[in-house]
């Protein structure tokens, strides 16, 4: 929250100039006439010490940056898409390479993948061989958040970007 102007309610602050000298420790209202002759703002930088820490920021300066640092703390909304790949143990070559690059273009743009494999039978260390060769190959744009998981059905790998 940003504290401005008349909304400073401490009767003294330490004010510091619009060049960042420091001016001392002055009355609100001496702090608030200085801000007016500047053409600037008064903005308290501190609420947790007394007299609070304030500065003269030219005018509309302060809000400005106030909106940049909100933004600047949005958390990516939601959980990162996964794009999922579907392969088979017995994938040809040209299949593999393809699927390859496409999973190698979306690392490098920063999303995840996530190839799975479907397993019948005793597929299931040709499966691991397979993901262990893909992880390798997209080592340069991505690295595994999960180990290599191999369940009943399918094996799977999440691979997130560098």
């Amino acid at each position: 929250m940003l504290m401005m102007n008349e909304k400073i309610k401490a009767r003294e602050v330490e004010l510091t100039g619009i060049n960042g000298e420091d001016l001392g420790i002055v009355s609100r209202d001496e702090a608030l006439a200085l801000a007016k002759s500047h053409k600037a703002d008064l903005v308290c930088t501190s609420l947790f010490s007394s007299p609070p820490p304030c500065k003269l920021v030219s005018r509309g300066q302060a809000k400005q940056e106030a909106v940049k640092e909100k933004k600047g703390q949005q958390a990516p909304s939601g959980p990162m898409k996964v794009k999922e790949f579907r392969l088979s143990v017995h994938i040809e070559e040209h299949d593999y390479d393809t699927k390859l690059s496409q999973m190698h273009k979306l690392l490098a743009a920063g999303k995840a993948v996530q190839p799975v494999i479907r397993i019948q039978g005793k597929e299931g260390v040709a499966a691991r061989k397979l993901l262990e060769r893909l992880v390798q190959d997209l080592a340069e744009v991505g690295k595994k958040e999960t180990g290599i998981q191999v369940s009943g059905k399918q094996a799977t790998v999440k691979l997130l970007p560098n």
